[in-house]
């Protein structure tokens, strides 16, 4: 059967086809003669599977939402604190193009604006990297994000090179203010051939999808950025990645996302989903009309804003009881998180002390997050100062890191045999 997640796509791509107000970016040649009709959106999910609807192959140039992609790259490449003492990460509220600088450091406001895009585009490769070089790595790295060879639209690129004057005078600006080193000529070469890369939707979602999977490719499964860079990124779009209409975004859709005046949106929510549209038509703000009425439904149907109230938290317990042996058994259950990993905690306060082994099985955990780690071992460690043995039940190993700070503890890959069921025996 088709999948319903193709069919909602679908009623979505209808719903926002006949939404024809908006207009090209008339300022940049090769967008201002493009035809305004197309329309796609496209999903990834964290296991790489794909959905799309509309003209989901057609290729157009990535424009600002390479900006996160490059900021990205600068960490990966200079570090945190190299790259933030470059570029701010606050709001601007001002259009992409403002000379927007903190009023104290002289640093652009954040890197998803053109004068903090140029700064960071400047840091990628290292203080060694020729132009060149760095505007090789900035395709390689982009494509490791999309998971698949990108190329350059030289004629867009030649295009948007006729009229970068303003661009230009930014990076002269920076160049004079010591934030940036090389020539203000090659940064906005090598800032524009980086906008002019061209991708489709498809490849939109997969890096969204790598951005909210914590820096791993969902399909080559390739580790492209660490999950702290990956998190600090998302962190940017979500305050600045719309331009002065983040706050609009947010409110209403809740899904950290960049926009391109190609006409492109890529959303990334943390975990879930990688989203991409492409809609040429842009309203005041620079961002998609459809793709922007195409977020907001998905956010509104499907509960996608990062600020919706999660479903309440199953019990994490889901078995208790003795073994045949004697040793006491916890069974968990679900992803470990905060709640669940302190409803954990709860039981074991409740083990009298003693010196039977606590045998905690995780074969129904699907994910432990680090909180949850965390407070597991903490309370692995109490009951072993109170006299237990501890026996963890991990076939999937997920609980692979602190676990030398249990003293005694022993791995199995299944339930002991022997071991009872709550019917079968009493609780303690």
């Amino acid at each position: 059967m088709q999948t319903p997640v193709t069919t909602y796509l679908d009623d979505i791509y209808e719903c926002c086809l006949d939404n024809r107000s908006g207009e090209r970016a008339d300022y940049i040649r090769e967008l201002a003669e493009a035809d305004p009709e197309p329309f796609a959106i496209a999903l990834c999910t964290p296991d790489g599977t794909q959905y799309s609807a509309g003209d989901a192959l057609r290729e157009f140039t990535i424009q600002s939402i390479s900006k996160p992609f490059a900021y990205a790259l600068a960490l990966r490449d200079r570090g945190f604190e190299a790259v933030n003492a470059a570029v701010d990460v606050e709001p601007s509220g001002d259009a992409f193009n403002e000379i927007s600088l903190d009023e104290h450091t002289g640093r652009p406001e954040n890197p998803m604006i053109n004068i903090g895009a140029l700064t960071t585009h400047a840091l990628i490769g290292g203080p060694d990297a020729s132009a060149a070089q760095r505007s090789a790595l900035i395709v390689e790295g982009l494509s490791q994000f999309a998971g698949r060879e990108l190329t350059v639209d030289e004629g867009a690129c030649a295009s948007e090179l006729e009229d970068a004057w303003r661009n230009l005078a930014l990076a002269a600006l920076m160049r004079a203010a010591g934030k940036i080193e090389d020539d203000p000529d090659d940064v906005v070469l090598g800032y524009t051939r980086q906008c002019a890369v061209r991708v489709t939707v498809h490849d939109l979602s997969v890096m969204g999808m790598t951005l909210a999977r914590g820096g791993v490719n969902p399909l080559t499964q390739e580790r492209v950025v660490s999950p702290e860079i990956a998190q600090q990124v998302m962190a940017v779009m979500t305050s600045c990645g719309m331009y002065d209409a983040a706050g609009d975004w947010l409110s209403h859709v809740g899904i950290p996302a960049k926009s391109g005046v190609s006409g492109g949106i890529l959303g990334a929510l943390p975990g879930q989903v990688g989203i991409g549209t492409f809609s040429p038509r842009l309203d005041a703000f620079g961002n998609s009309v459809r793709g922007v009425q195409a977020f907001e439904q998905m956010s509104k149907d499907m509960g996608m804003h990062m600020m919706a109230i999660p479903a309440p938290t199953i019990n994490a317990i889901g078995q208790h009881c003795r073994t045949a042996d004697g040793s006491k058994l916890v069974a968990l259950q679900g992803v470990l998180d905060f709640p669940t990993a302190e409803m954990a905690l709860r039981r074991f306060a409740q083990i009298p002390p003693g010196s039977d082994d606590v045998i905690i099985d995780l074969t129904l955990v699907p994910s432990i997050a680090q909180a949850g780690a965390k407070m597991l071992l903490t309370g692995m460690r109490s009951l072993t100062a109170e006299g237990h043995g501890i026996v963890i039940v991990d076939p999937h190993q997920r609980l692979t890191a602190g676990e030398d700070q249990v003293t005694g503890l022993r791995r199995l890959d299944s339930r002991p045999r022997g071991a009872l069921t709550a019917a079968e025996a009493p609780t303690g």
